[in-house]
């Protein structure tokens, strides 16, 4: 993995909740300030602070007097299109692309950037808090340098995981990228279930969402899979082989789950046109 400290010329478009975060963690993690430069018309006040402390490089639009090496674009799918008319002098044949937008593929930015080197991902909002997975897809162009610097770059927010095919990234989408969501509406779930047990409604939440995150720990910190972590906590004939009877069943989670994650999937490819 390449040093964040040898970074040079790195130019981020959008410094909203994802560019933000990724930001926060180049710099916590050694990427020298003159080596970055920020584009966002409206910066949020955390980042403003952020850019105020540190002295990074920021403008409103993109500048003149600065070739990119690395050019990661944070900015919202839906104006993507005219931030990208805008970029053509800060970019070269040797930029290398990064991509954090769900539904644009690639063939979209070369399209309007060129034949360029590119890297499409998409992040998870855990990478808020460093905690994301990002699934990462790069084209042909991409040398091993170069790959190597976007992993560590993505690395600051959260861990990377690449894919050979640019349409696995649809798949990706459907379970690392919406996924936070559905380990939310579990939280939500299992807080009703106890509501309708005769449990306090606030109590029941605490319960649920302690237990999702103490397990989601428990998971980071344990060499075993999901699997065995499920069965070490499931006595034949108690309480939890009851309930996992009723989740596992013919038609219990398993299907719910994959009817889900078609339909995001399916979704994740009607977006990217």
């Amino acid at each position: 993995m390449a040093d964040l400290g040898e970074i040079e010329e790195l130019v981020l478009v959008g410094a909203g909740n994802m560019g933000g975060a990724m930001l926060s963690g180049w710099v916590a993690g050694g990427v020298r300030r003159e080596a970055i430069t920020v584009i966002d018309p409206n910066p949020s006040n955390s980042i403003k602070s952020l850019l105020d402390r540190s002295g990074i490089r920021h403008h409103v639009a993109p500048p003149d007097n600065i070739k990119a090496k690395i050019l990661v674009l944070a900015v919202k799918p839906q104006v993507m299109y005219a931030v990208l008319d805008t970029l053509a002098p800060v970019i070269d044949e040797n930029t290398l692309v990064i991509s954090v937008a769900a539904g644009k593929t690639l063939t979209y930015f070369e399209e309007r950037l060129g034949k360029l080197a590119m890297i499409r991902t998409i992040p998870n909002t855990p990478s808020m808090v460093g905690r994301g997975v990002i699934g990462a897809f790069a084209n042909g162009l991409v040398t091993e340098v170069g790959r190597e610097k976007a992993d560590t770059l993505l690395s600051a927010v959260g861990q990377v995981e690449w894919v050979e095919k640019e349409a696995d990234i649809d798949a990706v989408t459907a379970i690392s990228g919406s996924g936070p969501a559905y380990a939310f509406y579990l939280v939500e779930c299992m807080a009703e279930a106890g509501r309708k047990l005769g449990l306090d409604e606030e109590l029941a939440m605490r319960l649920a969402r302690g237990t999702v995150i103490g397990a989601g720990a428990l998971m980071d910190g344990s060499k075993d899979d999901a699997g065995t972590l499920r069965k070490n906590v499931t006595s034949p004939g108690g309480t939890t082989a009851a309930a996992l009877e009723q989740l596992m069943a013919e038609d219990g989670l398993q299907p719910v789950f994959d009817r889900a994650l078609e339909a995001a999937c399916n979704r994740s490819r009607e977006l990217a046109g």
